[in-house]
């Protein structure tokens, strides 16, 4: 086979996708500073969601760490189906779920349903670190855009007062599950080392 042969086979699945409107996977990062010592974004932002959502009333009257944890939760629905080493232990169901989660956080926040997780993420990221810095003009800057469809004042105001949020809370224990069980130490293995 000639090598101009072989290159347009190879490109075959690449314009066949095109030609049938596939779109590529949706892809987020955060910034390199951010969950340092975490190890990756993608497990800090997981260990950082479980925790904050397993006690979701911590966040009552805290705008700046409601803003972290959906940022978090935004991050973790986009990412961590593409994380290669977690995706081999990730299940259908959380990934389900984590959607199921995110259509929950954004009607609750005022989130544009086809809004890109990047645009949120930055938004909800410049507004925490706003209003750590007490600096709510500022914050209400960062959430004036198009994805935050309620205004800033009022985004402001539900992050300030966020209602409970059952799918995401279960979303987030599900992605820590998960992480678990990538990290776990198979049984068989332990227990061969056990009876020797």
């Amino acid at each position: 086979m000639t090598p101009k042969r072989r290159a347009l086979i190879m490109l075959m699945p690449v314009a066949l996708a095109a030609c049938a409107g596939v779109t590529p996977p949706e892809t987020a990062t955060m910034p390199s500073n951010y969950l340092l010592g975490a190890g990756d974004p993608t497990r800090g932002a997981v260990f950082a969601a479980s925790g904050t959502f397993a006690r979701p009333g911590q966040l009552q009257g805290r705008p700046a760490a409601a803003a972290r944890a959906l940022a978090n939760m935004e991050y973790i629905t986009v990412a961590l189906p593409q994380d290669q080493l977690m995706s081999i232990r990730l299940d259908g169901m959380t990934e389900l779920q984590l959607l199921a989660a995110r259509r929950e956080w954004r009607a609750a926040l005022g989130i544009a349903e086809a809004a890109p997780a990047q645009g949120v993420i930055d938004g909800l990221l410049a507004a925490e670190a706003a209003l750590s810095a007490n600096e709510p003009g500022r914050a209400g800057a960062a959430l004036s855009t198009p994805a935050f469809t309620a205004g800033p004042e009022a985004t402001l105001g539900r992050l300030a007062a966020l209602p409970p949020l059952p799918q995401t809370a279960r979303a987030a224990e599900m992605a820590r599950l998960s992480l678990d069980r990538q990290i776990e130490v198979p049984r068989s293995v332990s227990s061969l080392g056990r009876h020797r």
